[in-house]
Order: structure tokens, then sequence, then C-alpha cells
């Protein structure tokens, strides 16, 4: 159990997430970002799994086959694109994230790989984690499209730009 090393890689991801959410403006979700993961079956699976590098959630899953952390995790936090599925006429269908959330994603990407890769993190991390980790089947399309724009320009143009550019699309899209 790693109680003392997954409490502090929470907080250190958190404090980023919240650095880079207000960058773009969005305070009250910076101040609020993942306040989930210290309940009890998000923060005693995450102590338990941790291994430092990446998140407790796949260790979780390779041994139990399931995170329950994570199902716990999604439901609960508006920045995730699981969180925005839903049913139309019995059938799945992912809904386009609202700006704000879509941006608080983003800065949640940035801000996990940062947190993990520590000093060998380059803007172009988050990206090809994008392209080669993530499960992109349940996100919605014009989802994926923005956050791959965003994620392109994070690695060409750097943070400066792409904030800007971000912030500028939350309120455009209000």
């Amino acid at each position: 159990m790693h109680i003392f090393a997954h409490f502090k890689t929470v907080v250190k991801h958190r404090r980023e997430v919240r650095k880079l959410c207000f960058k773009c403006g969005l305070i009250k979700q910076g101040l609020l970002h993942d306040l989930s993961k210290f309940t009890p079956s998000e923060f005693w699976s995450g102590a338990k799994y941790y291994q430092g590098y990446r998140s407790p959630q796949a260790k979780e899953r390779e041994v139990i086959g399931y995170s329950a952390a994570w199902l716990h995790h999604k439901g609960r936090n508006k920045h995730h694109f699981e969180y925005w599925t839903d049913f139309v006429g019995g059938a799945r269908t992912y809904v386009q994230m609202p700006s704000k959330y879509f941006a608080e994603m983003f800065c949640d990407r940035v801000a996990a790989s940062k947190t993990y890769l520590k000093d060998k993190y380059p803007n172009g991390a988050p990206l090809e984690y994008f392209e080669n980790k993530t499960d992109k089947d349940g996100m919605n399309s014009k989802t994926a499209e923005q956050l791959r724009y965003f994620l392109n320009m994070l690695k060409e143009k750097g943070e400066k730009e792409t904030f800007k550019e971000l912030k500028k699309y939350i309120k455009e899209n209000k």
C-alpha cells in the first residue's frame, strides 16, 4: 500500500490541472477538479495499485479485469468523455462535450502527462497518448476532432498559444 506516494501524486496532478484551468479561465473547475479521488472507493484503490509512472487504474484492470475506481470516477466527473454517453431511441449515443468540460479534459490530459513523465515531458506527449492509448470508440467524433486539434497545437505551438486559443474556444462556445 502506497498511501503517501499516491496522495502526493494526486495532489501534484490536481495542482497542475488547477494551474492549466486557470490559464483558460476555468477557476471553479480548477479548484474542484478530481476531488472524487479522495473518496474511499477511489483513494484506497489508487494507493493499493500505485506505481508512480501511470494511473493505478491501469494496474487495477490488469489485476482484477476492471477498475472499480475508474467506474466511480468517470460517473462523477464531467471532464471525462465517457461521462457523455447516453441512449437515444434505445441506441447508445456519444454526446459532444460542452466547451468548459472539454477544456478541463484537455487540461487533465496535459497535467497527467506532466505528472507521470516528470522532467521527460515534451509538449507532444498528450497527443501521443491520445493517438496510441485512448480508446476513442466512446468519444463523440466532434469532441475527438477538437481534442486532436488542440493537442496538435500544443505540440506545434506550445502552451502559451494553445491556452490562448482554448480560452477563446470556451468563450465562443458557451
